[in-house]
């Protein structure tokens, strides 16, 4: 199954390459079914790998123009405290199990791939249906909305420390609607701070108790790196419109196994 993993690695930053973003959310179900990870370590392995593949594609549209720095500090700070404190303190207190209802017991990591599953859902359906026209001019002057952008910031930054992922399909229209980006813009802004927050996110577990094998996780980066590299030069020539779609309906899919999988199977 190993071997099976690092494929499915590989192919998931190449996934990240293609359609610019929604293939980290593989990472977790990857670690835990293919790796045999515990749920709740998953999650911190997943915010190193998506912290650095993000950052890598960060780089990419920083070169291109289609990054902006003072956007991504101001969503980006009330973001990193959010994720940072759920890490260090929260995760470490969720009781376990969560809680029972009758004969069925919620334990901490069915709790957590519960959570996880239902943000692959709603990320499936923000790639399945179809974007709407951009109405932002690139050109125009940025005009922010703070209250709404602290008040994103901190709820994509809990949610990112509870189940590990980056959150992207819910970064991007907070910074076209409240930060008035574009959406190249946007794009290229959420991976810088998706990589901030996820890594950033990645000390607060650090010295909390888990038994990170970290060779092990260089490794899973290593491969997934490889994958958005691969996947970002072969962009350029496949429509990632047309690619999104069919990708949402496989992680919906997944999103839905792993909730049929993790709670009503133990019914």
């Amino acid at each position: 199954m190993e071997i099976a993993g690092f494929i499915a690695s590989v192919l998931m930053g190449l996934s990240l390459g293609l359609i610019g973003g929604g293939g980290s959310i593989l990472t977790v179900p990857i670690l835990v079914y293919l790796f045999g990870v515990n749920p709740v370590l998953s999650t911190s392995y997943s915010l190193f790998v998506v912290g650095l593949t993000s950052l890598i594609g960060s780089y990419s549209h920083f070169k291109k123009g289609n990054l902006d720095l003072k956007t991504a500090l101001i969503f980006g700070i009330p973001s990193i405290v959010s994720v940072y404190a759920v890490r260090k303190f929260v995760v470490p207190i969720i009781p376990d199990p969560v809680f029972s209802i009758g004969d069925l017991l919620i334990t901490k990591s069915i709790f957590v791939l519960i959570l996880f599953s239902v943000l692959m859902v709603l990320a499936a359906l923000s790639m399945i249906r179809k974007s709407k026209r951009e109405v932002v001019d690139c050109q125009q002057k940025i005009s922010y909305n703070f209250p709404l952008i602290l008040g994103e910031g901190i709820l994509v930054g809990a949610i990112t420390g509870l189940v590990g992922a980056g959150g992207g399909f819910l970064i991007i229209p907070a910074l076209v609607l409240f930060g008035g980006l574009c959406m190249k813009k946007a794009v290229g802004t959420s991976l810088l701070i998706i990589a901030l927050k996820s890594l950033i996110g990645f000390t607060g577990d650090l010295g909390a108790g888990l038994q990170l094998d970290i060779s092990f996780m260089l490794m899973f980066a290593g491969f997934a790196t490889v994958g958005i590299i691969v996947g970002t030069l072969i962009s350029k020539h496949i429509s990632n419109e047309k690619l999104k779609p069919a990708f949402g309906w496989f992680v919906l899919a997944m999103g839905l196994y792993i909730i049929s999988k993790e709670l009503l199977f133990t019914l």
